[in-house]
Parts: C-alpha cells; structure tokens; sequence
C-alpha cells in the first residue's frame, strides 16, 4: 500500500515536472506576438523571430537549448542613426551620440584628409634611377637599377610602363641588381623585398606572370592604347633584388606618375581596399595624424574618436553625428573642386565592389552613394553604411547607420530596409546623374617624365 502511495505520488510529480519544461515551449509563439505588437514599434531594425521548439520534444536541458540557438539571429541589435536634409534639418535619428565602430567607413575620413592635404588632382611617384653606366649599342646598363616611391596603387601594369620607358630609351638589360626603396610597395603588398620581387619579375617579359599581362593589356585597352600591344616590353635584371635607400650620385632615368588621387580614392572606396587606404594614411601621419585632423581640423570632440587605423581595420570609435560632420566635409570638400561624392565613393548597384551586388537589382539601383563598413569579428561584428540617397520628390538625404554586436547579413538587411523605407516615403528612389567609368580606366590615366627630377624627399635618395 505504501509503495503504491509512493508511486502515485512519484508520477504526479514527474507530470508536474514535465509540464513545467513544455508549458514555456507551448507558449513561446504568443510571447513573441507579444513583443510584435504595436505598443512598442522599431522600423529600423525588424523583430527576429525565435525558433519554434515542437511540444513534447524538449530533451535538453533549458541552458543547453539556448547555447544551440543560431549565432546568426541576435536577440538585440545595437544600431545607431543619423538621417539629414541637404540643409541640415533631422529626419530621424536613433543613439547618434553613442560611440560605434565605423568599420571600413572610417576610410571616408582618411579620403578628406587626403583631399585637403595633397588635393584631389595630385598625383603618386615612383622613381627610376641607376647607379651605372649606359652602353646606348647594346641597350645595357653596367650597374644597378634602382627603384624607390610610395605609390599605393603601383600595380603590375604600371611595371611593364615603366618597362617599356625604359626600352624607349633603349634600355633592355642591367647587368646589376635591383635595388628597392625601403617604402617601396607594388600589389598591394607592404613587403618592400616581396614587392620588389614582384617588380623585378614582371619587367621581363620571359619572367612576367599571366596575372601581370593580363593586366597590362586591360590597362592599354582601358586607354585605348593598342599599338603599344604590339610589343612586349621587358628589361632583363642580371642580378638579385635588394632594399635599400637610393644611393648619393643615383642618376634618375624616369618618374612614373600614378592617376590622380580622385581616382586613387575611386578605386580605393569602392574596393574598400584595406591596405591603399593604410598607405594613404602613413604618408598623412598615420592613425594619430588622422585623429589630430579629425578633432582640429573636421572639429569633432576629441571624446567622440578614437582612431586605431586609417583603414577602418580595429577598434576604431565615432559617434553617428561625428560620422555625418564627417561626411558633409568630404562633401564639401569636394565641391569646392567641382567634385561630387560620385567621384570617389561607389554608387550603389552601379560600379563594381562593396554595393554592387547589394543593390544590382533593387529599384534603389544608382540612388544610393555610399561606403560600406563591415567587421566580422570585431566589436562582435560590425557593419556600417554612411553616404547619401536620392527621392523622387527631389529631397536628397545624408545618413549615417551603425551596427553592432551582431550578424552583419542581417544589419545590411536592416540597413538596406530603412534606405528603402526612406525613399518611398518620398516618392521612391530616384536616381543620381552618374556616368560610369571602369576602374581599370581610371587608374590608366598615369604620366611618364623622362629623366625629369622632382622632390627628391618623395623618393628617399639617401639614407637618414
């Protein structure tokens, strides 16, 4: 009697027990229709729905349920907002003096510095010189060939110019080494010996990569230079590559001089391309100069940034007011040489790189003029869109938009959302006058100076 006592009661308690574990199960969906009521609405970021768990099949402990919940589908999303009028008046605004991460978007105040520093037409160096002599009968220098600047889009089909230059002056073998300048960089590589390697190969023609003839016949045809495709340019370097500073008594041979820095920034914001955007920002003071810029010349409160690199790349801080002051500089900026953010920033669905593909067939299609920030890891992942947007109602508008602590799939869907919500409460996306050029065109657009000497700081001649 007792026993079955005991077991009466031992099942009223399993029951209990195991109706305490499914009831929150079951009751899950309406708690989360709770929390999609009108009472507290969010148009910028859309609710995340919670995984159903089928009644009855709750065999896990609650903890180790949670822990197997997808990464992707954060349960809070950390966004800040900034939307303006040409003029200024605020549109909408969400957490715009709390600090984010601006990712990649940070590049967008290394290009102002850039722009102010050096101006939007000048243009990058590489310096050719030779310590040797010059036997015009056989095209051979008896010495070294020395290569040295801080072009931070030099690029294999820059080298087979320079190649070709110096066969115009009848240059085809140095029976010495190639020496490297030490900040010299070619591909996007910070190695200056690797760099110079690279260098050394594509200037022979009987060395030269695919990749690098390749590029050097899109960059002709982008010009449209095809008599010059009728030969192969090459120089033949006899010895090794070493880096070193130009020795005293160098004698220069020829300056390369890369395309403009409008279209240096072109290239480097639509790609986003982390280590131009570090080049660029070493040659203007680094992360601290950068910093100074931003508090005394962009005049942003010292407490509202915080710099860890010109590329984005880090743990960098600004606030979303900052970010648009920011931008409208850039802007400005870049009207006072009859410029427009087009110039230099990539417009959305249209020109190849970060918002191509967004946007490629979105009816928002050219109406967007933006710079993408991503961080995967980061900060706990982190995304950012930052630029302007155009409505058929004429209204243009500046935004800034932070993400953080979060899956950056869903904060560009957020984003992309809210740009959309925006347009069509305005008519609808209109868009911007924009005439596209390819990228390879516009780093085709470079200048060569035969033996014609320069700035010598620019190509580090000697040793400090």
């Amino acid at each position: 009697m007792i026993r079955t006592k005991v077991n009466k009661i031992t099942a009223v308690i399993s029951l209990l027990l195991s109706l305490a574990f499914v009831a929150p199960a079951q009751q899950r969906p309406a708690m989360q229709e709770q929390q999609q009521s009108p009472a507290s609405p969010s148009p910028i970021v859309p609710p995340v729905s919670a995984p159903r768990v089928p009644t009855g099949e709750l065999v896990a402990p609650v903890d180790d349920l949670i822990t197997q919940l997808p990464f992707e589908q954060p349960a809070i999303i950390r966004q800040g907002v900034l939307v303006e009028t040409e003029d200024g008046e605020i549109v909408m605004e969400q957490a715009a003096d709390q600090a984010f991460n601006p990712a990649s978007a940070m590049k967008l105040a290394t290009a102002l510095m850039a722009l102010r520093t050096l101006g939007p037409q000048y243009r990058f160096a590489t310096a050719v010189w030779t310590n040797g002599t010059f036997d015009k009968a056989t095209g051979t220098i008896t010495g070294d060939l020395i290569v040295s600047g801080r072009d931070p889009s030099m690029h294999y089909e820059h080298a087979v110019i320079i190649a070709r230059e110096l066969n115009r002056q009848g240059i085809r073998t140095v029976t010495g080494d190639l020496i490297v300048a030490p900040r010299f960089t070619m591909n996007f590589n910070s190695s200056s010996l690797r760099s110079g390697e690279r260098f050394y190969d594509t200037l022979d023609a009987t060395r030269r990569p695919v990749a690098a003839t390749r590029a050097w016949y899109d960059n002709r045809q982008a010009a449209s230079d095809y008599q010059t495709l009728q030969s192969q340019p090459s120089v033949a370097v006899m010895g090794a590559v070493y880096t070193d500073a130009v020795p005293a008594g160098a004698r220069l041979l020829l300056t390369h001089r890369s395309s403009t820095l409008v279209d240096v920034l072109k290239v480097l914001l639509c790609y986003s391309n982390n280590f131009m955007a570090e080049r660029l920002g070493d040659g203007l003071g680094g992360a601290a100069g950068l910093r100074r810029f931003l508090v005394n010349e962009v005049d942003i409160t010292s407490g509202d940034v915080r710099v860890a690199s010109a590329s984005g790349l880090g743990v960098n801080r600004l606030t979303p007011r900052a970010m648009l002051k920011v931008y409208r500089a850039l802007s400005d900026e870049l009207a006072k040489h009859r410029l427009s953010p087009a110039d230099i920033m990539p417009v959305a669905g249209i020109d190849p790189g970060t918002l191509r593909k967004r946007f490629e067939s979105s009816p928002s299609r050219g109406s967007i003029i933006a710079k993408t920030g991503t961080l995967y890891r980061t900060d706990g992942g982190a995304s950012a869109l930052v630029g302007q947007t155009r409505a058929r109602n004429g209204e243009l508008l500046m935004f800034v938009i932070f993400n953080g602590r979060g899956n950056v799939r869903r904060f560009r869907e957020s984003q992309d959302s809210l740009i959309a919500d925006l347009q069509n409460a305005r008519g609808g996306p209109a868009p911007f006058a924009y005439t596209p050029h390819t990228l390879a065109m516009r780093l085709a657009d470079t200048e060569l100076d035969p033996a014609k000497p320069s700035n010598k700081d620019e190509y580090e001649p000697t040793a400090n």
